[in-house]
This record gives structure tokens, sequence and C-alpha cells, in this order.
């Protein structure tokens, strides 16, 4: 019996040191770690707190909307915010680990990334967290309480290095104001091949802006690296447009994006200024003065400088008109007296005598 008991003792000996050893040194020293560490845990956002943070929604009865679609790429330094720190340091994480996080509790809810790169924001479209943590082979454990795991280590957010984001631009007759909003929000997964260094890009999923616009709202990043201490919440730093990117789509008739339409790279960044400069323009000329208006008194300001123009001409001419008659009479008047003098000189008086 006693024996027995020493070869199950050995069995589950080496069970224990396989495991470990089959373990990834990462993954390895996070699990040693986690007794001398305190993990942080997001707590799911009440109703209570959703009331304070109450999400705002785009108005479906405006009179004019333009939807873009623009890439954020974080390896610039203006969306560096999104990125940093690449692996989480105590509450401070970068937006992927943070939504990540979020969809691995269900407070979040991703949507299917289809193949026209257009969102679908319906239940049918829902993905499932499991399934896209083993589309994109990321490493998870697999509760019996149907909780999912995933150590710090093994998420991607360091791969992430681009958003996708729609903005929505239009003009709200009610208020007479004109708005920009982002509306949804796409990671998208940069990776090497195995047997290439050549990176592909694979959009992971859409996130509706309106529904995680209230967590978004809690999560702060830093914003400046002179300034260590300026930061700003996640919401804040899409509704005030603190990021920088490139326009690649609009919704159009074709449905088409704008290196399908395009014949080259020089055609495409042309294409992108020329929409920059629509939206610029609508903007501007919403409140500019009428340009009748501002021409009808550019002209009566011209005519009245003509006419004054016309009336210095006329005195000048008649000043002109009035020296010359001027000298004329005084050259009359000395010529005149000048050939009285000369007459009168040539005189010879003659007296005679007496006789």
């Amino acid at each position: 019996m006693e024996q027995i008991r020493n070869i199950l003792l050995l069995a589950a000996i080496l069970l224990i040191g396989e495991y470990a050893a089959a373990q990834p040194p990462a993954r390895k020293r996070d699990k040693e770690q986690k007794s001398t560490q305190t993990a942080v845990y997001e707590v799911p956002l009440t109703q209570r707190a959703k009331s304070q943070y109450p999400a705002t929604s785009t108005p479906t009865d405006v009179v004019w909307k333009r939807d873009i679609y623009r890439v954020l790429d974080l390896t610039k330094e203006k969306n560096a915010s999104l990125y940093y720190p690449v692996q989480p340091i105590g509450k401070n994480v970068n937006l992927f680990t943070y939504i990540f996080r979020h969809i691995l509790d269900g407070s979040i809810t991703a949507y299917e990334y289809n193949l026209d790169g257009y969102e679908d924001f319906t239940p049918e479209n829902k993905i499932d967290p499991r399934q896209m943590l083993e589309n994109y082979s990321i490493y998870y454990e697999y509760a019996e309480d149907s909780t999912i795991t995933v150590n710090p280590s093994d998420m991607p957010g360091n791969e992430v290095l681009s958003y996708y984001i729609k903005e929505s631009y239009y003009y709200d007759q009610r208020t007479a104001n004109y708005n920009q909003r982002v509306t949804a929000i796409c990671p998208v997964l940069h990776r090497a091949g195995e047997f290439t260094s050549e990176v592909t890009k694979y959009p992971m999923f859409w996130l509706n802006y309106e529904e995680i616009e209230s967590l978004l709202s809690l999560q702060t990043v830093m914003t400046s690296s002179y300034n260590n201490i300026s930061t700003m919440t996640l919401n804040d730093y899409f509704t005030k447009h603190s990021y920088e990117g490139e326009i690649y789509k609009t919704v159009n008739l074709r449905n088409l994006a704008i290196s399908q339409y395009c014949k080259d790279s020089t055609a495409v960044k042309k294409e992108q200024q020329r929409i920059e400069k629509q939206l610029k323009d609508f903007r501007s000329n919403l409140w500019e003065i009428p340009a009748p208006a501002a021409d009808s008194t550019a002209v009566a300001a011209d005519s009245t400088a003509v006419d004054d123009k016309k009336e210095d001409t006329k005195e000048k001419k008649a000043s002109a008109r009035a020296a010359r008659k001027k000298e004329t009479a005084s050259k009359k008047v000395k010529k005149q007296k000048s050939s009285s003098k000369s007459s009168g000189g040539s005189k010879i008086s003659v007296r005679r005598q007496r006789r």
C-alpha cells in the first residue's frame, strides 16, 4: 500500500514539473509575481456611473452629414497617447488593453469587421470573445464559470499599431451648430509572417463609440512628453480631436475606398486634400457674409471713389483754366502798357516862332 502511495506521489510530482516546464517564460514569470503584486481588475460600470457620463448620439434628422474614415498611425507623436504604455503599469494602460479587458468581461460588445470595411452594429454581427482569441492565436484560460483570462504578457497591445475610426461631420439645423463626432473605432493588428518580414494588417473588430463612451471617460492617458502631469480621459482625447489621421475612405455612391478609384499615391494624396478642403469650406461658408452684399458694398465704395476722382479732376481743370486766363489777361495788360510807352516817346513837339 505504501509503495502504491509513493508511486502516485512520484507521478504527481512529474506531472507538475512537466506542466511548469511547458509554460512560456513570460507566462511563468507572471504567475510567480502574482503572490507579490496586486493585479488590477476593471470594475464593470454601474448604471449610476453611466448616468454621470451620458453618451451623446449623432442626430438622425440633420440637413447635412458626411461620414469619413481615417487611419490613425500610432507611431506618430500625436497619436502616441493611444499606444503607450505598451505593457500595463499599474492603472496606466493603453487604449487596446483597456478595451480588450472590457470585451473579455462582457462590459463592451465587439462587432465583426466585414470585408467591405463598413461597420454593422446589429446583434447578428456580434463576435464571440473566445472565437476572436482563437482567430488571432491569443493564449487564454477558460474556467468552468465561463470566465476568460488572458495574462498581460499575452495581450497583443504592442502589435496594435494603428486604428480605423469613423467620423461624422454634420450640421444640426435645430441648434445651428456644425459638429464632428467619432462614431466607431477598429483596432488593427500588425503582424509579420512566420517565414517573411512582411507585415500584414488585420482589422480586428468594430466598436460602437456610443456604447464605450462612458467607459472611456474613466480612463486617463498622458498627452505630453514635456509635462508628464498633463493628462486627459480617452473620451476627451477623441472628443477634442487630439489625434491625427489620413482619410482612406468616405461613404459614397460607388462604395469605393480612395485607393480604389485613384491610380497612384499622388492621386490619393490630392484626393485626401480635396476632401479636407471640402469639409473646411462647408464649415466656413455656413456663417460667411453673403457674397452679393459684400460685392454691392464694394461697388458702391468704388463708384464713390470714382465720383470723387472726377470732381477732383474737374476742379483741377477749372483751376488750370482760370490760371491760364489770368496769365493771358496779365500778358495783354503788359503788352498794352509797353505799346503805349513806345508810342509816347516818338512824338516831337515843334514850337513855331512868331515872325
